[in-house]
């Protein structure tokens, strides 16, 4: 689990690829001070596995599944990422609950500037995962813990609004306007949803299911709102 705190940009300096499968060799150095085999480093958002490390570098596993739902694909030497190690029980929460199970894609369709913030928004290329954003919510791009400012569910887009601190410490600042980011949807939202969706099912998967359309007016009704 991650907080969507970014700790240092790291760059990719190989990327050895069998089909959809790959491994990956980053440069670090705040994330490897206390790395060892076997621990989780979000990589742009995506949780993965140390298999090698030494003084100045750590190398992943990537696998089909992988490969095909974020942007670790597009990587090429000298790309740089976001990386965060797995969040300490006795540390500060300082973002969201991030789980590194990046929901989907989207692309870059602006980028400006706004006094002294930096605007970006984004069109998932899958725009059913705009049911799990809410303006005001977390929303986490490329691994890094954000508020939604704006979502436009006719335009299929989502706005974010970036202070410079932020900008500044993360890979975020070299993507434009065609680049594509790794989106993972707020978590709680997402079990909510697939809660409500469940409701009445039953032992029988086939029955049908009242109010498996999520939250709806007969919902609010039976539970006195």
């Amino acid at each position: 689990m991650f907080t969507g705190l970014i700790e240092e940009i790291g760059v990719l300096r190989r990327a050895q690829r069998r089909g959809e499968a790959m491994v990956l060799t980053l440069s670090g150095s705040k994330v490897l001070e206390d790395v060892k085999l076997g621990d989780s480093i979000s990589v742009n958002g995506v949780c993965l596995t140390v298999i090698a490390f030494d003084g100045g570098s750590f190398s992943v596993d990537v696998m089909p599944q992988t490969f095909r739902h974020t942007n670790l694909s597009e990587l090429k030497p000298g790309s740089p990422v976001n990386l965060e190690r797995a969040m300490m029980a006795g540390g500060r929460f300082g973002g969201h609950i991030v789980q590194g199970h990046v929901d989907g894609t989207g692309v870059i369709v602006g980028r400006s500037a706004e006094a002294n913030a930096v605007v970006f928004t984004i069109k998932p290329h899958d725009e059913g995962l705009l049911r799990h954003v809410v303006s005001q919510g977390s929303i986490t791009l490329d691994g890094i813990s954000l508020t939604v400012a704006v979502v436009d569910r006719e335009a299929g887009t989502l706005t974010v609004s970036i202070i410079p601190h932020t900008l500044k410490e993360t890979a975020l600042q070299y993507k434009q306007a065609g680049d594509t980011v790794n989106v993972e949807c707020d978590i709680l939202g997402k079990y909510v949803d697939h809660l409500l969706s469940q409701r009445g099912r039953g032992a029988s998967e086939a029955a049908p299911a009242r109010g498996r359309g999520g939250l709806t007016e007969e919902l609010l009704r039976d539970y006195g709102f």
